[in-house]
């Protein structure tokens, strides 16, 4: 029999950590092994152990030759503490999660962020105002779940890409319109400064973005006066912008640019790149609702600029 000292008044809770060491005991069928989980001795676990079957005044485990099980009375205690404490656990995830801050987060290219995202953000988080949301612009392919995004555009070839379609490339030159002006015919392009982008790796030619369009213009051998290389897409599109050459134009990044009059196409249509935006999302998203809900956004947005 237990000893009769400390029994717990009828009605009392036992002690919260001496219920913790028993289910761990219990479930385990170890004072060994509970203890290892607890970061505790054995000795300790088998002391608190004996405290609480002393507090309700009967046994809850059979001391066997190298094994232990439980008794009737453990059986019920070992039931009951196991909803009770899965119950508090699902009750305390559920309290932090409400008490949490409400958080976007998203990573897509530098050139989508600037000339694409930022431009229609407000619309967001206006609807969204107690959500967060974190861009990271980087030309560098972040790992989701480690860096805890939510979401992320990637550019890539149309047959690589994952997720939903945001939309399709096209490219086409564009320059400001006094520099348009001086355009008469296609052999004056020549005479033009090439803004363009510097690859981190040196991987691709100065010219790559422009290949789609030059190929279908019949122009793979075009030669510009000079180029000036930029490490950011948009700091080129500001370049043009100021009216110091013509850029590869990708749309509908800048759309808005041209539907404003600050950039023209001078020559020619636009050519498709083959490369295009797409929504992934990572595992972390599917628990978080405002996540969906930026996911949603993009792709409403996407189809409104499409329909003007």
């Amino acid at each position: 029999m237990p000893p009769e000292n400390a029994k717990t008044p009828v009605g009392e809770l036992p002690p919260l950590e001496l219920l913790r060491s028993f289910e761990a005991a219990a479930r385990r069928l170890s004072f060994t092994l509970a203890a290892g989980e607890l970061h505790l001795t054995q000795s300790a676990v088998s002391r608190q152990i004996q405290q609480l079957e002393a507090s309700l005044g009967v046994l809850l485990f059979e001391r066997r030759h190298r094994a232990l099980g439980l008794t009737e009375a453990g059986g019920v205690l070992q039931r009951a503490v196991t909803d009770s404490l899965e119950r508090l656990r699902d009750a305390t995830a559920r309290v932090r999660a409400s008490a949490a801050p409400r958080q976007v987060s998203i990573t897509s290219t530098p050139g989508f962020a600037s000339l694409w995202l930022i431009p229609k953000l407000a619309r967001f988080t206006s609807t969204h105002p107690q959500v967060d949301v974190r861009v990271s612009a980087t030309l560098d392919v972040l790992d989701m779940e480690r860096s805890r995004i939510d979401v992320a555009v990637r550019f890539v070839p149309i047959g690589r890409g994952v997720g939903p379609a945001l939309f399709e490339e096209s490219v086409i030159p564009l320059c400001a319109p006094q520099v348009a002006a001086s355009l008469r015919e296609l052999s004056d392009f020549s005479k033009l400064t090439l803004l363009t982008i510097e690859y981190p790796d040196h991987s691709e030619a100065p010219t790559a973005d422009w290949e789609p369009w030059l190929k279908v213009m019949g122009l793979e051998d075009l030669r510009m006066k000079s180029t000036v290389r930029f490490t950011q897409y948009a700091d080129a599109v500001a370049a043009a912008v100021a009216g110091q050459g013509v850029v590869i134009g990708r749309l509908p990044l800048l759309r808005e640019l041209m539907r404003d009059g600050r950039l023209v196409a001078p020559l020619g249509e636009g050519a498709a790149s083959h490369r295009g935006y797409f929504i992934e999302m990572s595992r972390r998203a599917a628990g978080n609702r405002d996540a969906q809900d930026f996911a949603q956004w993009l792709r409403d947005e996407a189809e409104a600029a499409q329909r003007t």
